[in-house]
């Protein structure tokens, strides 16, 4: 099992606990915010837009959140904040490289809010490009398991062009490159297959392997940065063994 997908199963584990106490819907709301401002409010047309409508569904938030998210990104909400992507890089402890894609009101609050948090348990920020080198970027679809076929999905993935079809516990995961990232949803759609999950994400080059007491230090680490309310998404290089995955519960 890969990184990433150990990084896919705690996050998957998570999301319900984060849908919940409201976390998650704060972080959705400023992606399609982002999205909508981005390519226009109309999600037939705007491709990212529909992804994190889907996305705001999926985690049941509520329709009167994804309109207001809409107007704020199409500019029909004059009082709405002006959000900012952007994203920093850095080390998280014992020089596990991290990069964190934030959506900000605020890039002085965000910078220091990670900088004072990596500080603090032994990790430090990083230029631009000081890490992202060590990444690359990949289309990931989540797809439970039970109502499609491993040979199903692979014949959809050689079709489109997909790097990969990973097989879980409970879902599968198809793997590729960016550019292939609409055509496979589109593929997937046709076959009626529906996505637990989409999106790109940062895929390390290379895992760092750390003792086990380590890894899960860094993992807290982590989990702290991806609480924060401006960051969307973490990525690490950081190895996932079985073993640290059971340490966490």
């Amino acid at each position: 099992m890969s990184g990433h997908s150990k990084w896919s199963t705690i996050k998957h584990k998570k999301a319900q606990t984060d849908a919940r106490r409201g976390a998650v819907y704060t972080k959705l709301a400023r992606e399609i915010q982002i999205a909508a401002r981005e390519g226009g409010g109309d999600p037939d047309v705007n491709f990212g837009l529909r992804l994190a409508i889907d996305r705001a569904k999926d985690a049941n938030m509520p329709s009167s959140n994804i309109d207001r998210a809409l107007k704020r990104g199409t500019g029909e909400d004059k009082d709405a904040a002006s959000m900012e992507k952007i994203h920093y890089e850095g080390y998280a402890p014992h020089g596990v490289a991290v990069i964190m894609n934030c959506i900000t009101d605020n890039r002085n609050r965000t910078v220091a809010d990670i900088r004072h948090l990596l500080t603090k348990h032994g990790g430090t920020m990083g230029q631009e490009g000081s890490v992202s080198w060590q990444f690359t970027r990949k289309s990931h679809f989540n797809i439970p398991c039970g109502n499609h076929t491993f040979d199903e999905l692979f014949e959809i993935a050689i079709e489109t062009g997909a790097d990969d079809v990973v097989e879980e516990e409970e879902y599968f995961e198809i793997i590729g490159p960016v550019e292939i990232f609409k055509n496979l949803h589109e593929h997937l759609k046709e076959a009626e297959i529906i996505p637990e999950s989409a999106g790109l994400s940062m895929d390390p080059n290379q895992e760092v392997e750390l003792p086990l007491e380590e890894t899960l230090q860094v993992m807290k680490v982590i989990d702290m940065l991806e609480e924060l309310d401006d960051i969307q998404e973490v990525y690490s290089n950081l190895k996932i063994t079985d073993e640290a995955l059971e340490g966490i519960g």
